[in-house]
C-alpha cells in the first residue's frame, strides 16, 4: 500500500535520538509524496519539524499499535525494526518485570540484577511437558523444547548461551542444567544430576573472576554435554572448555580481580589445615593485589571456599587431592612474589634464601637451588651443542609469569578431567543435550589476543546461527508450499576467511611465531602488506602502526598487536617444567603427564576420552611421528582446532539460542539503558534475526486465527463454509498487492507491516461501527428525550389550564363568599355596636344603683357603729371608775400586806438561817448538780469536794438548828451567842454566794458541753450521711464490677469457645496434614517399591544379553515387599512351616530403614495387644464370676443340660477335625516329602513329629473332656430319673416349677427338645458307658467335676471380695477427690475474680479431659470384653437356633413332665447357607488368578453387582475364619493384596481398572469392618448380618494394610485422571472460545511454528465435561462410595483450577478482560455439572475459588484507590505474588482497553504488604488432598449372593 495510507494524521513514528536512541512522535498532518518535512508532536509536548534525507527520502519507522506492544515474541510485531524491538523489550522489562522475550527462535534474556522467584520447582513443573509457544518466554521453555525434541526426533540438542560479560550467561546455563536434572532425574543411585550441578561452584571458583562489568565473569568458554539413556534419564555428563584467560593469573586491570579461588584461599588462611600453605591477606601477594579491589561487595570468600570444598567432596575429590590443589594454588601465589635483582642488562639473580621462592619450593617439593638457577637462566640447543644462557630481569619476570600461567592452566585442565571422570557413566549413552556457555562479542579500549579469539569464535557462532535461521525459514516455506524467494542475509564468511584462511591473520601469526626474530611489529607489517586495501573488512588505524581494525558482524574492533606473539606462543622454559616433573609431590607430575599427548591445554579431549555420543568429528590428520611436536602448537592453532570441533558438534545437533543482554553497566536492578541494549542486540544477532524475518513473511496466521480476528472486516456474503477460501477472498479485497501475502497449506504469510495495516482497517471498522452505534444510540436517546419533553410540555399545559380554571372558579366562589361575608359582617357590626351601647347603659345603671345602695348602707353602718361606740365608751368610763376604786382598795391592801410581809420576812430570814430550809429550797438544784456531776465527773472534781463539805455542813447545821430551836429563848437571851450565830450566818451566806457562782459557771460549762455535743452530733450526722453516700457509691461500683465480671466471664467464655473452635480447626488441619504426610509416605514407599522392581529388572537385564528394542516387562513377583514381610512377621510364631516353604525369590532386599520402623511398630502393637488382652481376660473372669453368682442352680438346670450336650457335640466335631488334620499331615509326610526330607533326622521330619505329638496330646485332652461331660450327663440323668412314685412326684413338681419359671415358649421348647433327644439316645449312651468299664471312669469324672464346681465357688467368693475391696478403694479415691476439690475451691476463692474464672475453667477442662480419657479407656475395655463374649457365645447361639422349635407348638408343660428323660445326645442338623465360600488350599492361586489377575472390570461392572469380587473374597475369608485356619486366612489376604498390586502395576494407566479395584478394595475393607464383631461397626447390621461376623480372628492389622493399599490406589487413580485431564485443561479452559466472538485473537510470532507436538485436535470445555461424565459414570458403575466419589471430584476440580491458574500466570496472552469472561463462563459450566451430579457439597467448588478470583481480577476496574481496595478484599484466595503477576500480565486485546498502570500495581503491593501468605507464585498442581474412607456398610445379605459361572469359580462351594 502507498505511504500516504500509512503516514496519516495521528500516525505514530520513531525518530532517531542521540540520548534515547529512538524517540516516539506523532504526525500532525498527513504525509504527501514529495514532502521534505514532517510535522511531528513529541511525547514531551514539543513540536518538531523532521527533515527527510534528500538522498534516500526514507520515512521514519512506523510504531506498532499499542495492542502489539509487550508481545512475547518480537516477530509477532507488525513492524519489525530496531526501535520496535527496543521499545518492546523495554516495556516488558521495566513495566511488566519480564526478563525473557522470544525473537523467533532466539530467547532474549535481560539480566535483572535481582533475585526473582521464577525458578522454583513449581515453575519447572509448570513448564514440563508444555509447548514452547504456549507459555510465557522462559529459559525453562527452551530447555523443555530441547528435551522434547531429543525424545521425539531422536536427535542430539544444543543450547547456545551467549552474551557479553555480566549479561547472565552462566546463570542461564545453570538454570537450564537444573531443569534437565529436575525433569529427567537420574537412572542410577549416584545422583548424577546433583553432581552435574555441583560442578558449577568448582568451575566458577577456578574459572570466574571479577571484571569491571561483572562480579562473576566467566573467563573461559565451556560446553557441557548432558548424557541421557534410552528412557531419557541423566546418566552422565562431559565438559569441554575453551580459551581460559591465563593472563589474568599474572595481571589484572584496575578494579578487577584474579580468579576467585585465590581470594577464597586467602580468606581461609587461618584454618588449621591451611597453616602449611603460609598464606595471608590477598594484598600481600603480587598476583592478587594489582586490581586494587580484593573484596566483592556482598560476597564472603570464606563461605564460598566452604561451598567449593563441599562441591569437591560431592564430586569425589578426596581431601588429599583437595589439599594438593590448594598447595599448587598457594605455590602460584608465592611464585608471584619472587623478585629478581639485575646484575647487568643481560643477567639477573635471586637473593639467597629468598622466602617466597623457598615457600614455593617447599610447597612444590622441588630443589630450591635448581629452581632458582633455571628461573634466571635458559638452555639454548643447536645442532651440535647446548648452551646455558643467563636472561635479563624482564625476561626472568616474563618466564616466571609464564610458568605460573602454565601451572594454573595444567591444574585447570586436571580439575576438568577429574570432573569429567566423575560425571562419566559406564552405561551406553543414547543421546545428549549440550549447553554452550561462551563469551559474547567483546570490545574494549585496548583489545588484545584474548578479545581477538573471542570475537573469532562469535563470528563462527553467528555464521552458524544465520545459517540455522535461514534454514528454518526455508523449511517453513517449503512446508507450507509457498513460492520460495531468496532472502538476502549478512554472511560473515569473508570475515572468517580473513581470520582463519591461508595467509589469514592466524596463519601469519603462527608463521611469525616460528621466526627466530619475529616481533609484533614485523607481524603487523605483514598484515598490512597482505590484507590492507585488499580486504574490505581489514583496516589500518591512522595514527598507529601497531594495530589493525577488523569489521566484525557486530562492530569494528581495533586490536593492539603488542603481546600477540607472546600469548600465541605461550612459551614456557622446558627446564623449569623438568624441575617441576622431578617433584616429590605426587600430584604435581600428574599435571604434566599429558604434555606429549595433549592437543590443546584447554581442549576437552585432553583426558583421552571420546565425548559422549557426539557425532564423530573428522579425525585430525597426522603421523605417529608428529606426537612429539603436537605440544608445540600455538594457542591460536589449538583454539581454531577446538572451535572447529565445537562447530562440528553444533552442526550435528539441533541448536537452541539464548541471547543474554546486560541492561546497564552499573548493575542497577530493572534499569534499562537503551544505548547499551542496542549495542548488544546488534552484536548478538537479534536484530539480524529480525531483519531476516522482516525480509520474508514474518507474520504468520492460521486460517482460523485470521478468520476469528478479522471477521469484522467481512460481509455476510463473504463468509463461506471453507475458512481458507473465505480468507483468500477477503484478503484479495483488502490488500491489492498480492506480493504482500502468500497462502500456505495451513497458514497465511504476511510481509512486514501488513498486520498493522489490517489492524488499522479493523480498528477503523470497529471505530466506524462504534460511531454508528453511538450515532444510533445518541439519536435514540435524543428522540426519547424530545418525546419525553413534549409529553412533559403537554402535561404541564394541561395542568396549567386546569389550574387557571380552578383559579377562576375559586375567584367566583370567593366573590360570592365575600358578598355574604360583607352582609353578615355589617349585620354583625351593627348588632355589636347595639350590644355595646346596651351593655354600657346597663353597666352605668348598675354602678349608679350600687353607689346609691352603698351610700345608704354606709349611713346605716355609721349609725350602728356610733351606737356601739357609745356603748363601749360608757362601759369604759364605768370600768375606769371601778378600776380606780379597786386600785385604791388594792393599794391599801398592799400596804397592809407589805407590812405583814415584812414581818413575815423577818420570820423567814430567821427560818432561812436553818440548813433544813436551805435544803428544802435547793433540793431540786442538787439533783441537777448530781446529774451534771455524772456527766462531767473529771471536769468538776472541785465541785464534788464542795458538795461533800456542804453535806457535812448541812449535818452540822441541822444539829445546830435543832439546838437553836430548843435553845431559842436561851439564844435570844445570849447576845454574844447571837452575834456569833450572825457571823456564822454571814459566812454561810458568802459560801452560798460562792456556790451560786459555781453553779452559774457549771451551767455555762453545761451549755458549752451541750453546744459541743450538738456540734458533734451534727458532725456525726454529716459523717454518717457521707458514709451512706460512700456506701451507695461502693454499692454502685460493686454492681458495676459484678456486671463487668459477668461480661468478662461471658467474653472469656466466648473467647474460650472461639479458641476451642480455632483449636479444633487447627487440630483438624493438623490431622489433615498428618494424614497427608502419611499418605505421601505411602506414595513414596510405593515409588521406592517400583524403583526397586525397576532396579531388579535392570539387574536381570544386565545379567542377560539385551536385545534391540527390548522394553521393560511387568514384574511377576510381589510389589508389596513390606506387607509380605509384615504378614510373615505376624505369622512367624504361629506358622513356622509356612515360613520355611516360602519361595526364595521373595527374600529380596528391601528398604531396611522402613522395614525396621515397621517391625518396631509391629512389636509395640503386639505388646499393647498383649497388655489389653490381659486386661480383657481379667475383666472377663470378673464378669463370668458375677454371672455365675447371680444365677441360681434350679433356674439353669435345663440350660446346663442343653449346654453340656452342645459342648459334647462341639468337642466331638473338634475331635474329628483333629483326626482329619492328623491324617492329612501323615499323608503329606509320606507322599509330598523327599526321602532326605522325611528322614528321621531331617528338620522337616522333626517339625512334623512335634506337631503330631502336640495333636495327640490335644486329642487326649479332648477325650478326657468328653468323659467328664458324659459323667455329668449320667449324674443328671440319675437325679432326674424317678426311683419311686414319691420321688417322681417330687421331681415332677420341681420340673414344673422350673417350667413355670421359663420366660417364653422358646425356652420351654428348647428344654423339651433337649430332654426328648436325651430319651432317644439313652439306650445307645448307656451301651457306650457300660463298655470297657467306663462307669468307674464316669464316677471319677463326676467327683472331679464336683471339685471343679467347689473351686469355682471359692474363686467367685474371692472375686467378690476383690470387687468389694476395689469399691472401697474407689470410695476412698472419691473422698480424696472431694477433699482436693474443696481445697481447690478455697484456693480459687482467694484469687481475684478474673483469675478465679480462668482457674475454674482450666480446672473444669482438665477434669473433663481426664474423665473423657477414663471413659474412653473403659469403653474400649468393655467393647473388647463384649466382642470376646459375643464370639464365645455365637457357637452356642447357632446350635440352639438349629433346633426344631416347631415341634413344641402343641405340647403342654404337663406333657413335657410326663416324657421320660434320657441322657442328652443332640445330633448335628444340616445347616442352611451361611454366606461363606469354601475352597481348597491348592485352589488359592486359581481363585486369585480368576477373580483378580484375569478379571475384566467392564464385564463385572455392567453385568454383575458392584463389589462382587470383594464380597467373594470376604466370604472365603469367613470360611477360613470359621475353620479357625490362621494360615489360610493370612495366605488368602496376602495373595489378594499382592495380586491387586500386580494388576495395578500392569494396567495402572487404565482409569477403569484403577477405579474398579479402588471400589473393591474399599468394599473389602468395609466388609472386614462390618463383620468384625466390633459394636461401632454393627449399628446398621441386620440380625442375620450380625450372625455372619468373624468368630476367631481379629483382622484389624489387615484392615490397616488394606487401608494403606486403598490410599495407594487412590493416589494412582488421581495420577491417571490427571494424565488424562492434563492435555485438555489448558485448551478447554483457556484457549477455546466457549463464547464465540468475545475474545479476539492477537498476532502470534514464530514460536507457534516450533511446536513440539503436532496438531492433535483442539479440546473444548465440552471435552472436559464429557471426560468428567465418563469418570463419574465409571465410578458409579463400580459402586464406589459416594463420599469417595466426592473426594475424587474435588481432586479433579483442584487439578483443573490449579493447572488453569498456573497457565494463566505464565501466559501473557491469556490475561485480558475477554479471557476473564471466558474463564468465568467455563467455571459456571463446571458448577452446573456439579449441580447436575448433586456434588455441590463435595468441596470441589471451593477449589476453583483462586481461578474465579483471578478471572474477576481480569474484569474489574483497575484505576482508582477504591478499585485497589475492592481488589484486595475480593482476592483473598490469591497470594500477593499472584495478584501482582496478573496485573503485570494484563494485556489489552483491543485498543479500546487500557493497561494497568505501574502506580496502581504499587498501590496494590502497599495494601497487601501486611498479608502473610506464601511467596510461591504457582499453585501446586501435583498436590493430592488426604483421602479418608468413611465406613459405608452394605445392606446386601451374604447368603443371597450368587456366583456367576462367567467368573470360572466352579471349584468353590457354598457353605
Amino acid at each position: 500500500m502507498a505511504a500516504s495510507e500509512l503516514y496519516t494524521k495521528f500516525a505514530r513514528v520513531w525518530i532517531p535520538d542521540p540520548e534515547e536512541v529512538w524517540k516516539s512522535a506523532e504526525l500532525l498532518k498527513d504525509y504527501k509524496p514529495g514532502d521534505k518535512v514532517l510535522l511531528l508532536h513529541l511525547e514531551d509536548g514539543k513540536d518538531l519539524e523532521y527533515r527527510l534525507d534528500p538522498k534516500t527520502e526514507e520515512l521514519p519507522h512506523l510504531r506498532n499499535p499499542d495492542i502489539l506492544v509487550g508481545e512475547n515474541d518480537l516477530t509477532a510485531l507488525s513492524y519489525l525494526h530496531e526501535p520496535a524491538v527496543l521499545h518492546n523489550l523495554r516495556v516488558r522489562f521495566i513495566d511488566s518485570k519480564l526478563i525473557y522475550t522470544y525473537c523467533g527462535i532466539v530467547l532474549v534474556a535481560i539480566n535483572p540484577y535481582e533475585q526473582l522467584p521464577i525458578y522454583g520447582e513449581d515453575i519447572i513443573n509448570a513448564y514440563s511437558g508444555q509447548n514452547m509457544g504456549d507459555m510465557d518466554p522462559h529459559i525453562f521453555a527452551v530447555a523443555e523444547e530441547a528435551y522434547k525434541q531429543m525424545a521425539r526426533d531422536e536427535r542430539n540438542q544444543s543450547i547456545i548461551v551467549s552474551g557479553e560479560s555480566g549479561a547472565g550467561k552462566t546463570v542461564s546455563a545453570k538454570y537450564a542444567m537444573r531443569y534437565f536434572a529436575t525433569v529427567s532425574g537420574s537412572a542410577s543411585e549416584a545422583n548424577v544430576e546433583e553432581k552435574v550441578l555441583a560442578s558449577n561452584p568448582i568451575m566458577e571458583s577456578i574459572g570466574n573472576a571479577k571484571t569491571t562489568r561483572n562480579d562473576n565473569s566467566s573467563r573461559f568458554g565451556k560446553y557441557i554435554e548432558i548424557g541421557f539413556d534410552k528412557r531419557y534419564r541423566i546418566i552422565g555428563a562431559n565438559m569441554r572448555t575453551y580459551l581460559l584467560e591465563k593472563s589474568r593469573v599474572v595481571f589484572q586491570a584496575e578494579e578487577e580481580r584474579n580468579y576467585h579461588i585465590f581470594y577464597q584461599l586467602c580468606a581461609s588462611a587461618k584454618l588449621p589445615e591451611f597453616k602449611m600453605l603460609r598464606l595471608g591477606d590477598a594484598n600481600n601477594f603480587h598476583y592478587t593485589k594489582q586490581g586494587g579491589s580484593p573484596v566483592i561487595e556482598g560476597v564472603d570468600d570464606a563461605t564460598e571456599m566452604a561451598q567449593t570444598r563441599q562441591a569437591c567432596t560431592l564430586l569425589g575429590i578426596s581431601e588429599s587431592y583437595q589439599m594438593g590443589i590448594f598447595r599448587i594454588l598457594a605455590g602460584i601465589l608465592h611464585l608471584g612474589n619472587v623478585g629478581f635483582t639485575s646484575r647487568d642488562s643481560d643477567s639477573c639473580t635471586i637473593p639467597p634464601k629468598h622466602e617466597p621462592l623457598s615457600i614455593f619450593c617447599d610447597l612444590m617439593a622441588v630443589d630450591f637451588e635448581e629452581m632458582c638457577h633455571w628461573l634466571c637462566h635458559r638452555k639454548l640447543a643447536t645442532a651440535t651443542e647446548t648452551y646455558i644462557k643467563p636472561i635479563s630481569k624482564l625476561q626472568a619476570t616474563n618466564a616466571r609469569d609464564a610458568l605460573a600461567k602454565h601451572i594454573y592452566a595444567k591444574l585447570f585442565n586436571w580439575i576438568v578431567d577429574h570432573v569429567n571422570q566423575v560425571l562419566h557413566s559406564a552405561v551406553k549413552q543414547h543421546s545428549f543435550i549440550g549447553v554452550l556457555d561462551i563469551y559474547g562479542f567483546e570490545t574494549f579500549e585496548i583489545n588484545s589476543f584474548e578479545q581477538f579469539c573471542i570475537n573469532y569464535a562469535n563470528e563462527k557462532l553467528q555464521q552458524q546461527f544465520n545459517m540455522h535461521v535461514f534454514k528454518l525459514e526455508q523449511e517453513e516455506y517449503m512446508k507450507e508450499q509457498i513460492p520460495w524467494t531468496l532472502i538476502d542475509f549478512y554472511d560473515n564468511q569473508p570475515c572468517i576467511n580473513l581470520i582463519e584462511s591461508k595467509l589469514g591473520i592466524l596463519d601469519l601469526l603462527d608463521e611469525e611465531c616460528r621466526m627466530p626474530k619475529g616481533t609484533d611489529d614485523t607481524w603487523a607489517q605483514k598484515l598490512y602488506n597482505t590484507h590492507l586495501n585488499k580486504c574490505a573488512l581489514f583496516e589500518k588505524p591512522r595514527l598507529s602502526n601497531k594495530a589493525f581494525i577488523i569489521q566484525h558482524f557486530a562492530d569494528k574492533v581495533e586490536y593492539q598487536c603488542e603481546g600477540f606473539l607472546e600469548k600465541n606462543k605461550d612459551t614456557v622454559f622446558e627446564e623449569q617444567i623438568k624441575v617441576l616433573k622431578s617433584s616429590k609431590f605426587k600430584m604435581l607430575p600428574e599435571l604434566f603427564q599429558d604434555d606429549e599427548k595433549a592437543i590443546s591445554p584447554s581442549s576437552a579431549t585432553s583426558s583421552g576420552r571420546t565425548p559422549l555420543s557426539r557425532t564423530p568429528a573428522k579425525p585430525t590428520k597426522g603421523r605417529p611421528g608428529q606426537a612429539a611436536k603436537e605440544h608445540k602448537k600455538t594457542v591460536g592453532h589449538q583454539f581454531r582446532n577446538s572451535l572447529h570441533l565445537l562447530m562440528e558438534t553444533l552442526n550435528a545437533t539441533t541448536p537452541h539460542y539464548v541471547r543474554c543482554i546486560k541492561p546497564n553497566d552499573f548493575k542497577f536492578p530493572f534499569t534499562f539503558d537503551e544505548k547499551r541494549a542496542v549495542q548488544q542486540l546488534r552484536a548478538c544477532g537479534v536484530l539480524e534475526t529480525i531483519r531476516i524475518s522482516a525480509a520474508g513473511f514474518p507474520s504468520r496466521w492460521t486460517y482460523q486465527e485470521f478468520f476469528s480476528r478479522y471477521r469484522v472486516l467481512m460481509k455476510q456474503k463473504d463468509v463461506l463454509s471453507e475458512r481458507k477460501q473465505t480468507c483468500k477472498n477477503v484478503l484479495e479485497k483488502l490488500i491489492l498487492d498480492k506480493d504482500k501475502y502468500q497462502f500456505g497449506k495451513t497458514k497465511i504469510f504476511f510481509r512486514a507491516g501488513q498486520v498493522a495495516y489490517l489492524e488499522k482497517l479493523r480498528a477503523d471498522k470497529l471505530r466506524a461501527a462504534c460511531i454508528r452505534i453511538q450515532k444510533t444510540i445518541r439519536g435514540w436517546l435524543l428522540r426519547k428525550k424530545y418525546l419525553r419533553m413534549r409529553k412533559a410540555a403537554i402535561t404541564v399545559q394541561r395542568y396549567a389550564r386546569g389550574h387557571q380554571a380552578r383559579c377562576y372558579a375559586k375567584f367566583l366562589r370567593r366573590s360570592k363568599a365575600a358578598t355574604i361575608i360583607q352582609k353578615y359582617w355589617r349585620m354583625y357590626v351593627i348588632r355589636r355596636r347595639y350590644k355595646i351601647r346596651r351593655t354600657a347603659t346597663i353597666v352605668l345603671q348598675s354602678y349608679l344603683r350600687g353607689y346609691l345602695a352603698r351610700n345608704r348602707y354606709r349611713k346605716i353602718l355609721r349609725e350602728h357603729k356610733a351606737i356601739i361606740i357609745q356603748k363601749w365608751v360608757r362601759g369604759w368610763l364605768a370600768r375606769t371608775c371601778y378600776k380606780r376604786s379597786m386600785h385604791a382598795i388594792i393599794y391599801l391592801q398592799c400596804c397592809f400586806r407589805r407590812m405583814m410581809a415584812k414581818r413575815e420576812l423577818k420570820k423567814l430570814k430567821i427560818e432561812a438561817r436553818s440548813v433544813e430550809r436551805y435544803k428544802k429550797l435547793h433540793i431540786g438544784m442538787e439533783n441537777k448538780i448530781m446529774q451534771l456531776q455524772r456527766k462531767v465527773d473529771e471536769q468538776n472534781k472541785d465541785y464534788k469536794c464542795l458538795m461533800e463539805k456542804l453535806t457535812n455542813l448541812e449535818g452540822i447545821y441541822n444539829s445546830e438548828t435543832e439546838k437553836l430551836r430548843s435553845d431559842l429563848e436561851r439564844l435570844h437571851l445570849s447576845e454574844e451567842e447571837a452575834k456569833i450565830a450572825t457571823g456564822r450566818v454571814l459566812s454561810l451566806q458568802e459560801e452560798i454566794a460562792k456556790l451560786r457562782k459555781d453553779l452559774e459557771q457549771t451551767q455555762c460549762e453545761k451549755k458549752s458541753i451541750e453546744e459541743c455535743a450538738d456540734r458533734y452530733k451534727q458532725e456525726t450526722e454529716q459523717l454518717v450521711s457521707n458514709l451512706k453516700e460512700e456506701n451507695t457509691l461502693l454499692k454502685q461500683e460493686k454492681e458495676a464490677l459484678n456486671h463487668l465480671i459477668v461480661e468478662q466471664a461471658k467474653e472469656m467464655t466466648e473467647t474460650m469457645e472461639k479458641k476451642l473452635i480455632e483449636e479444633t480447626k487447627q487440630l483438624e488441619l493438623d490431622l489433615n496434614d498428618e494424614r497427608l504426610r502419611y499418605q505421601n509416605l505411602l506414595n513414596e514407599f510405593s515409588r521406592l517399591e517400583e524403583r526397586y522392581d525397576d532396579l531388579k529388572e535392570e539387574m536381570t537385564l544386565m545379567v542377560n544379553v539385551p536385545k534391540p528394542g527390548h522394553r521393560r516387562t511387568d514384574s511377576t513377583h510381589s510389589s508389596n515387599e513390606s506387607e509380605c514381610t509384615f504378614s510373615s512377621e505376624i505369622a512367624e510364631t504361629e506358622d513356622i512351616p509356612s515360613r520355611t516353604e516360602e519361595p526364595s525369590e521373595k527374600k529380596v532386599p528391601l528398604d531396611m530403614s522402613l522395614f525396621l520402623k515397621l517391625q518396631k511398630r509391629v512389636t509395640e502393637l503386639e505388646q499393647e495387644k498383649q497388655v489389653m488382652q490381659d486386661e480383657l481376660d481379667h475383666k472377663e473372669e470378673q464378669v463370668l464370676r458375677s454371672k455365675a453368682k447371680e444365677e441360681e442352680r434350679p433356674q439353669i438346670r435345663g440350660a446346663e443340660l442343653e449346654y453340656e450336650s452342645l459342648k459334647r457335640q462341639e468337642l466331638e466335631s473338634e475331635n474329628k477335625k483333629l483326626k482329619n488334620e492328623l491324617n492329612e499331615l501323615r499323608k503329606a509326610l509320606s507322599e509330598k516329602s523327599a526321602p532326605e526330607v522325611t528322614a528321621p533326622g531331617a528338620p522337616a521330619y522333626r517339625v512334623l513329629m512335634e506337631q503330631l505329638t502336640s495333636v495327640s496330646e490335644e486329642l487326649d485332652v479332648r477325650k478326657e473332656e468328653v468323659l467328664i461331660l458324659r459323667s455329668q450327663l449320667m449324674s443328671q440323668k440319675e437325679a432326674i430319673q424317678p426311683k419311686d412314685d414319691k420321688n417322681t412326684m417330687t421331681d415332677s413338681t420341681i420340673l414344673l416349677e422350673d417350667v413355670q419359671k421359663m420366660k417364653d415358649k422358646g425356652e420351654i421348647a428348647q428344654a423339651y427338645i433337649g430332654l426328648k433327644e436325651t430319651n432317644r439316645s439313652s439306650a445307645m449312651d448307656g451301651h457306650e458307658l457300660n463298655e470297657d468299664g467306663e462307669l468307674l471312669l464316669v464316677y471319677e469324672g463326676l467327683k472331679q467335676a464336683n471339685r471343679l464346681l467347689e473351686s469355682q465357688l471359692q474363686s467367685q467368693k474371692r472375686s467378690h471380695e476383690n470387687e468389694a475391696e476395689a469399691l472401697r478403694g474407689e470410695i476412698q479415691s472419691l473422698k480424696e477427690e472431694n477433699n482436693r476439690q474443696q481445697q481447690l475451691l478455697a484456693q480459687n476463692l482467694q484469687l481475684p475474680p478474673e483469675a478465679r474464672i480462668e482457674a475454674s475453667l482450666q480446672h473444669e477442662i482438665t477434669r473433663l479431659t481426664n474423665e473423657n480419657l477414663d471413659l474412653m479407656e473403659q469403653l474400649e475395655k468393655q467393647d473388647k470384653t463384649v466382642r470376646k463374649l459375643k464370639k464365645q457365645l455365637k457357637v452356642f447361639a447357632k446350635k440352639i437356633g438349629e433346633l426344631e422349635v416347631g415341634q413344641m407348638e402343641n405340647i403342654s408343660p404337663g406333657q413335657i413332665i410326663d416324657e421320660p428323660i434320657r441322657p442328652v445326645n443332640i445330633p448335628r442338623k444340616e445347616k442352611d447357607f451361611q454366606g461363606m465360600l469354601e475352597y481348597k488350599k491348592e485352589d488359592e492361586q486359581k481363585l486369585v488368578k480368576n477373580l483378580i489377575l484375569e478379571l475384566k472390570p467392564r464385564g463385572v461392572a455392567v453385568n454383575l453387582i458392584p463389589g462382587l469380587p470383594a464380597y467373594i473374597l470376604f466370604m472365603c475369608v469367613r470360611h477360613a475364619d470359621y475353620l479357625n485356619d490362621d494360615q489360610k486366612v493370612r495366605s488368602l489376604l496376602t495373595s489378594t493384596i499382592n495380586s491387586i498390586k500386580k494388576v495395578l502395576k500392569k494396567r495402572g494407566d487404565d482409569f477403569e481398572t484403577v477405579s474398579f479395584w479402588l471400589s473393591n478394595t474399599c468394599r473389602f475393607l468395609h466388609c472386614l469392618k462390618q463383620y468384625s464383631g466390633e459394636e461401632g461397626f454393627m449399628k446398621h447390621n441386620t440380625s442375620r448380618q450380625n450372625e455372619h461376623c468373624l468368630t476367631n480372628f481379629d483382622l484389624a492389622e489387615y484392615r490397616q494394610v488394606l487401608s494403606d493399599l486403598a490410599i495407594q490406589i487412590y493416589q494412582q487413580l488421581v495420577r491417571v485422571l490427571e494424565n488424562i485431564l492434563q492435555p485438555m485443561i489448558v485448551s478447554g479452559m483457556l484457549e477455546h472460545e466457549t463464547i464465540q466472538g468475545v475474545s479476539g485473537v492477537k498476532p502470534t510470532g514464530l514460536r507457534k511454528r516450533t511446536s513440539s507436538i503436532a496438531d492433535e485436535g483442539t479440546y473444548t470445555l465440552d471435552s472436559i465435561l464429557r471426560q468428567l461424565n465418563s469418570f463419574h459414570s465409571v465410578m458409579c458403575q463400580h459402586g464406589m462410595d459416594p463420599e469417595l466419589i466426592k473426594q475424587v471430584v474435588k481432586q479433579m476440580f483442584y487439578i483443573v483450577g490449579a493447572v488453569t491458574l498456573n497457565n494463566l500466570l505464565l501466559r501473557k496472552d491469556m490475561c485480558s478482560w475477554s479471557k476473564g469472561m471466558q474463564i468465568r463462563y467455563n467455571v459456571s459450566q463446571l458448577e452446573e455439572w456439579l449441580r447436575d451430579k448433586n456434588l455441590m457439597n463435595s468441596g470441589a467448588k471451593e477449589t476453583l475459588e483462586p481461578l474465579i478470583q483471578a478471572a474477576q481480577l481480569l474484569q474489574v476496574k483497575k484505576k482508582t484507590d477504591d478499585d485497589a481496595e475492592a481488589i484486595c478484599s475480593m482476592c483473598n484466595a490469591l497470594t500477593t505474588a499472584q495478584i501482582v503477576k496478573v496485573l503485570n500480565l494484563y494485556t489489552p486485546v483491543n485498543e479500546f482497553e487500557e493497561r494497568v498502570s505501574v502506580s496502581f500495581i504499587r498501590t496494590i503491593q502497599m495494601r497487601l504488604r501486611d498479608r502473610k501468605d506464601s511467596p510461591q507464585l504457582l499453585m501446586d498442581a501435583k498436590h493430592i488432598f488426604p483421602v479418608t474412607f468413611p465406613f459405608n456398610p452394605s445392606s446386601l445379605a451374604l447368603e443371597t449372593i450368587q456366583i456367576p459361572a462367567s467368573l470360572g469359580l466352579g471349584f468353590i462351594s457354598r457353605v
